[in-house]
């Protein structure tokens, strides 16, 4: 039988989990929002206004800034059940570990890209490490928890889906 590391504690779990589904939505927010989005570059009557955000920076058309999203989404939805079949062979701490690892580089190297194909192949590693955390935190917090708060924990975890793309 595995013992549960010396660390390991339900409500730190909890707390831990939630803290990290929080700045996973915040960059969902983040992303999605007005300020960054930005407003693309336009041209009437011959008099030019430069653009905002990712679409002025980048000249990202409307269409471009959607497929950001969609490029998130697909590394989100391919890696989500690859994840979830991997945590049966192999330690889901781990499988989220690594995970994270990746949506932490993938997000610091959207950060810094040139253009607009660095930073959608960077959104869809995103995406990746993300769908590690994403289909396997709630169950081990549903293993975790005593049965009498199983709704509550899984109600604060989820809450911070709300507040992340609030706080983003």
């Amino acid at each position: 039988m595995c013992s549960k590391p010396s660390w390991f504690r339900p409500k730190r779990l909890l707390f831990i989990f939630s803290v990290i589904n929080l700045l996973n939505y915040v960059d969902r927010g983040i992303i999605a929002s007005n300020g960054v989005n930005g407003t693309p570059r336009k041209c009437i009557d011959g008099v030019c206004k430069a653009g905002t955000g990712i679409q002025g920076d980048f000249k990202v058309t409307n269409f471009e800034d959607g497929v950001l999203s969609f490029a998130f989404m697909v590394g989100l939805l391919v890696a989500s059940p690859i994840f979830a079949s991997l945590a049966k062979s192999f330690n889901p701490f781990r499988l989220i570990g690594v995970g994270l690892s990746v949506w932490t580089v993938a997000t610091t190297l959207c950060g810094v890209s040139i253009n607009f194909w660095t930073i959608a192949i960077c959104r869809i590693l995103v995406g990746v490490g993300e769908a590690s955390f994403i289909s396997l935190a709630a169950p081990f917090i549903d293993d975790n928890a005593q049965v009498s708060q199983k709704t509550a924990w899984l109600a604060a975890f989820y809450m911070c889906i709300p507040s992340g793309i609030a706080f983003g």
